[in-house]
């Protein structure tokens, strides 16, 4: 074996899993299939800003640990995730707060007049909720999920809300205070010079192929390392033996603007279905740049999953969940493999969730 690791994918927990196993003296095999590192989180310098090319990524966390690790290895900035919410020509804050309550509201001024009519427009919803449109009301009434849920959610679905199951939605945060961040964690921030320099300095020293895909000499690659670390989909890695996992997908229209701002804030959200997009990402805001004479802007399109797509959401819905389970079963059963990470797992991780599980995986292995 010439190697203690293989790790499949550039990604966060691959690029974590093979830092630490580095620094604990293995020797370690980085390939991914991608020609570029850091996954999904991979950041590309356009016109001086760097842009999150798969989608806005903002770093938050309550593990004391992971916030120092990622910090080893650049600065974080003080970016707070502070979204907006647009539906026609109206406005809205996100996550529904009071600046939220009082613009719906115009009798609005205080904690009890917002959960006063929260409350009355709950009452429509009397038994058990028996889809996401029912579960949605029965959490914060019906005017709120009708300017701010109801829109977004059919078009990130693909499906009426009345037609999906109410644990998509099992609790909406209603903060009563003027409070616009988005997270309640004690740390938050943007690696300064964009996530790619997080994980190129993650992955220093350790030898890394790309345009590499695992599945084109499998057997080879298997006979290289002491244990693989996979991150890719689960399913593939069977050769979708018990069936095909199911994925939502997104498309982006990335565009160069001349001008300094677009639209004033990192993050609008488009709630509403007079627009197709979901998402407008300006992106020089996650790193506070105002002087760049351009601007490069992200329009975000949710997108049913066809083969040669990026696999951005699980459906963890009955169906997928179970096979999901069977897949694990499986998994579990390789003695020098380990699966770790979104696809690997068929489980929607936080990027701080992805380090903290890369860490608990490599401590189980010493």
């Amino acid at each position: 074996m010439k190697y203690d690791y293989l790790v499949v994918g550039a990604g966060l927990f691959g690029a974590t899993f093979a830092n630490l196993a580095k620094s604990a003296g293995k020797k370690v095999l980085v390939i991914d299939k991608r020609p570029n590192i850091a996954g999904n989180v991979y950041t590309e310098n356009i016109e001086g800003i760097n842009v999150h090319k798969y989608g806005a990524h903002i770093f938050h966390t309550d593990y004391k640990d992971v916030w120092d690790y990622v910090n080893s290895f650049v600065e974080f900035n003080r970016y707070t995730n502070s979204p907006v919410a647009r539906i026609g020509n109206e406005i809205y804050n996100m996550p529904f707060n009071m600046n939220t309550f009082s613009k719906i509201w115009n009798d609005v001024f205080t904690p009890e007049d917002a959960l006063k009519h929260i409350e009355e427009e709950k009452k429509e919803i009397t038994g058990e909720p028996k889809n996401l449109e029912e579960q949605a009301i029965s959490l914060v009434g019906r005017t709120i999920y009708e300017k701010l849920i109801k829109g977004y959610t059919e078009k990130q679905w693909n499906r009426d809300c009345s037609e999906l199951p109410s644990f998509i939605i099992k609790r909406l945060p209603v903060r009563l205070t003027y409070d616009n961040n988005y997270f309640n964690d004690k740390y938050q921030g943007v690696p300064i010079g964009g996530y790619t320099k997080l994980v190129e300095n993650m992955l220093k020293g350790i030898e890394v192929r790309l345009n590499t895909d695992f599945f084109d000499n499998r057997e080879d690659y298997m006979k290289m390392a002491n244990k693989i670390i996979y991150t890719g989909a689960i399913d593939e890695y069977y050769d979708y033996s018990l069936g095909k996992l199911e994925y939502r997908s997104l498309r982006f229209d990335t565009k160069i603007y001349d001008k300094v701002n677009y639209q004033g804030n990192a993050v609008i959200n488009y709630t509403g279905h007079e627009v197709d997009y979901t998402r407008v990402i300006e992106h020089k805001h996650f790193e506070f740049d105002t002087t760049s004479p351009k601007t490069v802007v992200t329009y975000e399109y949710p997108s049913d999953y066809k083969e040669g797509m990026e696999k951005y959401y699980t459906v963890n819905d009955d169906k997928n969940n179970k096979l999901a389970d069977e897949y694990r079963k499986l998994s579990k059963k390789e003695e020098n493999i380990i699966f770790g990470g979104r696809l690997a797992e068929y489980k929607y991780y936080d990027m701080d969730d992805v380090i903290k599980s890369a860490m608990d995986r490599f401590k189980g292995e010493s």
